[in-house]
């Protein structure tokens, strides 16, 4: 789907253009991450977002080659592109960077390739883009917190996990103090480490064996090139069944096409079907099933 002509514009050594097809609808892709913002790892003001990062010079979770900072994005004033603002410590793996960034705001999609996919679905608002993520561990660490939980006690959790083991940044950044947990930091806790924040314990014990089988080497979190059997080694794993391992994909690896199912939201916009009903009835969207489960959670007026 990438049809940028190229993926950033070099203003400066901490700063870069980040191209995108219009329509983009900023504001959604702003209070989705407002919603679920983790304090000192997150921060969305003035119209814009920043965030802590631990970018990895070796791209390898398992070296220790890792290098400390924050970025920021907010939307460029005459252009159909975002600013990226880097910090200087991240200047030698800006080119992570940048592609971390692409990812999460979701600045490769072709809106009307997906418009036309949608149909109906779309018309209202077809600049909705597919949040993403800048870090796999992180965000499959998110999905696991938040089963059975509203998103504020996910958000919750996640801070409370951070403060707790996260590293501090090194020069904290406006209200950017934090850095999420690494693999091998949450490896080492235990259930009652984790219980003591108000991780349920098949959750903890989720979390830690899954931190344990990315720090070995023994599990990749990175986006699976093939969707499918990706989510099929996700249910697998301890703790994680059908509806995690879909948020996985579409967020922690911007699968495009993964329809939430089970996911409560979507089960309200189709009351008189069968789950079984409401996956041939999906089908329709192939293969943009992602977004078409992010315009539902959308629109509450939407009837099939």
């Amino acid at each position: 789907m990438t049809l940028q002509p190229q993926l950033a514009e070099a203003v400066s050594p901490t700063r870069f253009l980040l191209p995108y097809l219009p329509p983009y609808d900023w504001s959604a892709q702003l209070h989705f991450l407002q919603y679920r913002a983790v304090a000192g790892v997150e921060e969305i003001a003035d119209g814009g977002y920043q965030r802590t990062v631990t970018l990895n010079l070796n791209n390898d979770v398992q070296s220790a080659q890792n290098v400390q900072g924050w970025i920021s994005l907010r939307p460029a004033a005459q252009a159909n592109a975002l600013i990226l603002d880097i910090s200087p410590s991240l200047v030698g793996v800006a080119d992570t960077a940048i592609a971390r960034a692409r990812r999460l705001f979701d600045l490769d999609a072709n809106p009307g390739l997906i418009s036309t996919s949608l149909g109906a679905l779309a018309q209202d608002r077809p600049g909705l883009r597919l949040p993403g993520c800048v870090d796999c561990f992180e965000q499959t660490v998110r999905a696991i917190l938040g089963q059975l939980v509203s998103v504020k006690m996910a958000a919750t959790l996640t801070q409370r996990l951070t403060h707790r083991w996260g590293e501090t940044l090194a020069q904290p950044h406006g209200g950017l103090s934090r850095l999420f947990p690494t693999p091998q930091q949450i490896a080492l806790l235990t259930v009652d480490d984790l219980r003591s924040i108000g991780v349920q314990a098949k959750r903890s014990a989720s979390l830690i064996a899954l931190a344990q089988a990315v720090a070995e080497g023994r599990l990749s979190l990175e986006p699976a090139e093939d969707t499918e059997a990706g989510m099929k080694t996700l249910r697998a794993l301890p703790g994680i069944g059908a509806w995690t391992a879909s948020y996985i994909a579409m967020r922690a690896w911007s699968a495009p096409d993964v329809f939430l199912t089970g996911d409560y939201l979507i089960k309200q916009r189709f009351p008189a079907m069968t789950p079984g009903q409401i996956v041939r009835y999906a089908q329709r969207w192939q293969p943009f099933r992602s977004y078409a489960t992010l315009h539902l959670w959308h629109n509450a007026q939407w009837l099939p």
